[in-house]
């Protein structure tokens, strides 16, 4: 295998699967991106094969079984199947799906999930079997152990949610055979994700599905008269409808309602959060801000909240998953929009489904940089986490210290990228795993799309930004260099061994434009 190294010095291959590798260059180098000459790029993307006819009169689609079903699809082996994440650890249908195919006598079937949960970790058998050849799109839990031990046929690949749809628009990512549960969808498959007994709130994580893919199916448990309205999916690109009796378990699509943690280093990472967006003056009226659900970021949210009502200061809009924090704060009128891409609440689902200023977004609109006007570059911050952060400031999110593969990007490089400030807020060490490496294992993000590094001993900034480090140099807050801070947390926890791996790349880790970034390397011992 031959190897090269890209602008950030990672060493990846130079084919791999049959595959020209093109490396890493830069953030924004890609000619496609909206931040650059759009009007000279030139962009390539997939349509959908048009019916040979037009049909007048009424259509059909609805199948009354799944065997029904796979007669009119004629799945075989090697197709390319897809599915999304809404419905999160409580989803039966993928499941489901799979385990029917794999009675099919079907084999090599590559899978295009936006994310996986533990509740689909019984799939890792179908890989051992061969049933499933590669994961291409998100991996975690034992499917991401199944990759780290070299049990995948081919290589797997890890995307974003905006690489995920610029993939699948451009053709790199075509799709066979695409299955979108729907809470409640009509007869023409035009669906929503708000009501219904397995409401989950946004469904547009499969709006690339529904558009390009070969052949779409619906499945809802939840079928009404057409037609159904509000439409996120539209019944146009839809060729099939499947009820069936459950989409999963509601109990555990929203898991617990949101609430502020009480661990107190979580508090102080949060609140230095809080108040570095505010006294570096990126809080002002009209700003705009992207939060995650993870335990820091809600809390930061909290603490945001306060201060925005203390100085009299309302957002533009709010961006990300949506969870009753952000709810409070388009209640409370403290912004004018909360753009939710997947709602992690009940009251968040009700708040989508209720009032028009909630909206739902799509992997397009929010993260995708062949958007004219892609919704995280107009972020003035962005709260995310890590599992390290290396003196140069890349970030990974995607394996654990000791090399496996256990979590997937989501949106994480997307954000980053796009944000005019970008604050990894986590703890200094865990279970004395220190937070920053002289190398990270794996880099799901590059140190150019990373401003700001918040822990509960100190806050770090990229020393590419000198002006975010000007507006705070006269305020109390502990701002300390980078390899300081690392030398600190090692005096507590030493340093770790390095974990344990192979030359065989398990996994390539995409940038949001098509451009390999890093590659997962096979666990050994």
């Amino acid at each position: 295998m031959e190897w090269m190294t890209n602008s950030i010095g990672r060493t990846i291959p130079k084919e791999i699967d049959g595959r020209r590798l093109k490396g890493f260059t830069g953030i924004f180098a890609s000619n496609t991106d909206d931040h650059h000459d759009d009007n000279n790029s030139e962009r390539k993307f997939v349509t959908r094969t048009a019916a040979s006819a037009i049909q007048r009169g009424p259509i059909n689609k609805v199948v009354n079984s799944w065997d029904e079903l796979f007669e009119r699809l004629q799945p075989k082996s090697g197709m390319t199947i897809s599915f999304h994440h809404h419905l999160r650890n409580g989803d039966l249908m993928i499941n489901e799906v799979m385990t029917r195919l794999a009675a099919r006598g079907l084999s090599d079937l590559v899978v295009t999930p936006t994310a996986l949960f533990p509740t689909h970790d019984k799939l890792a058998e179908l890989i051992k079997t061969g049933v499933i050849s590669h994961i291409d799109g998100s991996l975690s839990g034992q499917m991401g152990m199944a990759c780290s031990r070299g049990l995948m046929k081919r290589t797997a690949i890890l995307r974003s949610h905006g690489g995920r749809y610029r993939a699948i628009q451009s053709g790199d990512l075509p799709i066979d055979i695409a299955f979108i549960a729907a809470p409640t969808a009509d007869t023409m498959g035009n669906a929503n994700g708000v009501t219904g007994k397995s409401a989950c709130g946004p469904i547009l994580y499969s709006l690339p599905d529904s558009l390009f893919a070969r052949q779409v199916v619906v499945l809802t448990d939840n079928l009404v008269p057409y037609p159904c309205f509000p439409w996120s999916i539209q019944g146009g690109n839809v060729d099939w409808v499947l009820p069936v009796e459950s989409l999963g378990d509601p109990a555990k699509i929203a898991g617990k309602t949101s609430r502020i943690t009480k661990s107190p280093t979580q508090l102080l990472i949060a609140e230095l959060t809080a108040r570095f967006i505010e006294e570096s003056g990126i809080m002002r009226p009209g700003y705009s801000f992207h939060a995650d659900a993870d335990d820091i970021s809600v809390a930061t949210t909290g603490f945001l909240s306060a201060r925005m009502k203390e100085k009299g200061v309302k957002a533009s809009f709010i961006h990300g998953g949506a969870t009753i924090i952000l709810v409070d704060l388009l209640n409370n009128k403290l912004t004018d929009y909360l753009m939710d891409i997947q709602s992690f609440d009940p009251e968040a689902m009700r708040s989508l489904r209720d009032n028009p200023r909630h909206v739902e977004s799509s992997p397009f609109i929010s993260y995708c940089q062949n958007a004219r006007g892609c919704l995280a570059h107009q972020l003035d911050a962005a709260i995310l986490g890590a599992t390290e952060i290396d003196l140069d400031f890349n970030v990974n999110v995607n394996t654990s210290s000791d090399g496996f593969l256990l979590y997937g990007t989501g949106g994480h490089s997307d954000a980053a990228a796009g944000s005019g400030c970008t604050i990894i807020a986590a703890p200094s060490f865990s279970k004395r795993v220190p937070l920053i490496r002289e190398k990270v294992t794996t880099v799901s993000t590059p140190g150019e799309a990373i401003d700001i590094l918040v822990t509960e001993r100190g806050i770090a900034i990229n020393p590419r930004r000198s002006d975010l480090l000007d507006r705070v140099k006269s305020t109390d807050l502990p701002i300390i260099p980078l390899p300081q801070l690392m030398k600190q947390v090692n005096e507590i926890t030493g340093i770790p061994d390095a974990p344990r791996l192979g030359e065989r790349p398990v996994a390539l880790v995409e940038w949001r434009d098509g451009t390999i970034l890093d590659v997962v390397r096979e666990v050994i011992g």
